[in-house]
């Protein structure tokens, strides 16, 4: 059962065997593409319990409508890559998975136009693919598919800045034995709302790392969901997020073990800092009865840096199979520990520098985990300007 974990608590989740008991995987309705499907949330919902539904701006009622100029969307890629902007009728869109709240389905079903990245099979690109999304005021939907042929290699950056009301759906499509890197960087300015779904479809033996980075914005929650196609597939899901006073950053994930033999890690790191700052992570892992031989880990860590800052943190883990090759998770929130500063400052460190060491350091495994020198300095470049703020 999720529960609000207080400073300097851990917890292990739940576990769950689908026949007994049923965990936040099996809550909600059913995945559809039509709005009508869902109706309209009114906070006690599990899957909504912990958004503050009033910052959304309309997006979860209906009565959001874009308006303004809403975003643009600048695609820079090598050569080798296809770009095109396409409609509603395109067959290549929704195949990694359909909305599963009433947001993404309220996207899916007011876009107008859709983006389409595609790189071609056994293609392994030099350079990266950067899609900046930048919010120009209103309220917009979207939709992007990235789609990697058999045996292709890519990194994508996806980038968003400005000021928005954004709901989304991103899908990645993974050929056999592909390899994608995606890192999505939420560094909106302060009022911007974005809610967003993102469905990987991983494909036999393929390679998915998705890194999610959330800074900005009034009110931020991203879905990133992972489902297989084939056996031997593999997700990496890394997150990090700094949560000023009066932000609310969600991440909401799930990790659909559908085939045989398919392994995920999932690892995000928060902290935290000012008053009525919350951050909310939700781990959802479901190994079904066909995926025999799952190997499967998530783990959440959040740093509370000052009072008045909340978290709420819960990994479900359901299992339907025996026949595992190993499945956990571990969540845990606190201050800074005390031991490592103390380290520090018997060294000659100042005080405020030791906590800014130790902060770096938590998120330092994350960070590498990009792989592109300038996104990383940029990265750390914005930790150091948040923690100027509270030390």
């Amino acid at each position: 059962m999720a529960e609000n974990i207080p400073v300097g608590s851990t917890t292990a989740g739940s576990i769950a065997v689908a026949a007994e008991s049923t965990v936040a995987t099996r809550m909600s309705a059913p995945p559809s593409f039509d709005v009508a499907d869902f109706p309209v949330p009114h906070g006690r919902e599990e899957e909504w319990r912990f958004t503050p539904l009033e910052r959304l701006r309309g997006l979860h009622d209906g009565t959001a409508a874009a308006t303004g100029e809403g975003v643009r969307v600048d695609v820079t890629a090598p050569d080798a890559v296809t770009v095109e902007t396409v409609g509603r009728d395109d067959t290549r869109l929704g195949r990694a998975g359909k909305p599963v709240d009433r947001v993404a389905a309220q996207a899916y079903t007011s876009f107008e136009k859709a983006t389409v990245v595609t790189v071609p099979k056994e293609a392994a690109l030099s350079e990266p693919v950067r899609i900046a999304v930048h919010g120009q005021g209103g309220t917009a939907f979207g939709h992007l598919v990235v789609e990697l042929g058999a045996f292709a290699e890519a990194v994508v950056v996806l980038d968003h800045t400005g000021d928005a009301v954004l709901a989304a759906n991103v899908e990645y499509v993974l050929g056999d034995g592909a390899k994608l890197t995606v890192v999505s960087v939420q560094d909106w300015d302060d009022k911007a709302v974005h809610v967003a779904q993102h469905n990987a479809l991983v494909g036999r033996d393929a390679s998915f790392k998705s890194v999610v980075v959330t800074f900005g914005g009034d009110l931020v929650r991203v879905h990133p969901r992972v489902a297989y196609a084939g056996t031997g597939g593999e997700a990496e899901l890394f997150g990090l997020y700094f949560t000023d006073a009066g932000q609310h950053q969600e991440h909401r994930l799930l990790v659909d073990h559908n085939t045989p033999h398919c392994t995920s890690n999932v690892v995000y790191k928060g902290a935290l800092q000012g008053e009525s700052a919350h951050a909310v992570w939700i781990g959802d892992v479901l190994i079904q009865a066909a995926a025999e031989g799952t190997d499967t880990y998530e783990m959440n860590r959040n740093l509370v840096l000052t009072d008045g800052a909340r978290v709420d943190s819960v990994p479900n883990l359901e299992i339907e199979t025996g026949e595992i090759a190993g499945a956990g998770h571990a969540s845990a929130t606190g201050r800074f520990d005390d031991e490592q500063l103390f380290y520090l400052m018997a060294r000659g460190i100042p005080e405020t520098e030791a906590r800014r060491l130790v902060v770096r350091g938590f998120f330092a495994e994350l960070v590498q985990q990009i792989g592109l020198a300038d996104v990383e300095a940029r990265l750390i470049e914005k930790i150091e300007a948040e923690l100027e703020a509270s030390v």
